[in-house]
């Protein structure tokens, strides 16, 4: 597979420099191009991210010194890369509105964002789970008047725990459930350098998560008819997101019921043996094992255990049956890497193999 040239749109922010620093050495992608606001533009993406980078690591040698264009420099950035990955910071319709730009410039768009997760022939796509919405691209193109862009993104980072968990368990018919969120403030874009007041605090509300993690679901259960995606009906969930003082990870204390409902042992079967859709099974980005269970009462830890398969694996502990639904269990994701610009890489790397991505 030859090298595909990568552009990150919104790569000064918290995700676009996790998306920077998840593709330094990536066998199959290089950024050759980064993109920003109007303030950023003009600057080395060292002198851009100053101060203000948030990742482990150095800053990639062979991105420090790429000059940051303008994120609306859609044809001069177009002229230069295969595809794209979004993690613009913007108003919704103007990151649909650009986002659709680069499609049509013939430009394939890998979305961190949320604009165009309810376009209807947009694919939403946790690899692993709902592969076959790559089949309503066709579609959207025809929509669009091109040939090769397009637009595919990935779902929220709040739902990353325990959507899998579930779907490994399809078998037996979730039916309905209710899910609380313990999320990071990476999820803000925020450390706590720059977000003094979560220190010792916990806040009982993140504006517009609750009915993405209600409803995000149910559309990468969904299915393809009549060249659009329809959601599904079931399981229907209850949710509460909480922001609480950790720097990255989300956790999921999850309460659900089946139509059939299995034993424990059903249960831990399937999510030992789960790796999902096979065409997502060995790309360069997924983790072996995608899911894993611990017995001991007190994992996952959200310091210990978020980076599991580098930050793409889930780890969940604590099952046990409820009084008011069948069962409860927690799981855990790590919500930049899994949740955003790992998953959006993994997203890519399966377009790529499938054809949806191609050079230029």
């Amino acid at each position: 597979m030859g090298t595909l040239r990568v552009g990150v749109l919104g790569a000064t922010g918290m995700v676009g420099q996790r998306f920077i620093s998840l593709l330094h050495g990536h066998p199959w992608f290089q950024v050759v191009s980064v993109a920003a606001s109007p303030r950023s533009a003009g600057k080395t993406y060292r002198e851009a991210v100053q101060g203000r980078w948030t990742q482990a690591g150095v800053i990639p040698a062979d991105v420090a010194d790429l000059i940051v264009r303008n994120v609306n420099e859609i044809d001069a950035i177009a002229g230069e890369v295969d595809f794209v990955f979004s993690a613009l910071d913007m108003e919704k319709d103007d990151i649909r509105n650009l986002e659709d730009a680069y499609a049509k410039r013939e430009t394939p768009v890998a979305s961190n964002n949320s604009a165009h997760r309810w376009t209807p022939d947009v694919p939403m796509l946790i690899p692993e789970i709902n592969a076959d919405h790559m089949a309503v691209i066709p579609a959207q193109r025809k929509r669009l008047g091109v040939k090769s862009g397009f637009v595919a993104v990935k779902p929220n980072c709040s739902i990353q725990p325990y959507v899998p968990t579930f779907h490994a368990l399809a078998e037996f018919v979730p039916v309905k459930a209710s899910v609380c969120t313990y999320q990071a403030i990476s999820g803000a874009g925020k450390t706590f350098d720059t977000w003094p007041e979560m220190l010792d605090n916990v806040i009982p509300y993140i504006g517009g998560e609750e009915e993405k993690s209600i409803r995000e679901p149910l559309k990468i259960w969904g299915r393809i008819v009549d060249s659009h995606i329809v959601p599904a009906e079931s399981p229907v969930i209850s949710a509460q997101c909480i922001r609480v003082p950790v720097s990255n990870g989300h956790m999921a204390a999850v309460s659900v019921s089946f139509e059939r409902k299995p034993s424990v042992d059903d249960i831990l079967t399937r999510w030992k043996a789960f790796v999902g859709d096979p065409r997502a099974a060995d790309l360069p980005s997924s983790p072996k094992p995608f899911l894993t269970y611990y017995e001991e009462d007190t994992r996952p830890q959200t310091r210990l255990d978020r980076d599991a398969g580098k930050g793409m694996g889930i780890t969940i502990g604590r099952l046990r049956e409820d009084n008011l639904f069948d069962y409860k269990f927690v799981a855990l994701s790590h919500n930049t890497v899994r949740g955003a610009a790992g998953g959006a890489i993994l997203m890519a790397e399966l377009l790529k193999t499938e054809g949806y991505i191609q050079g230029k």
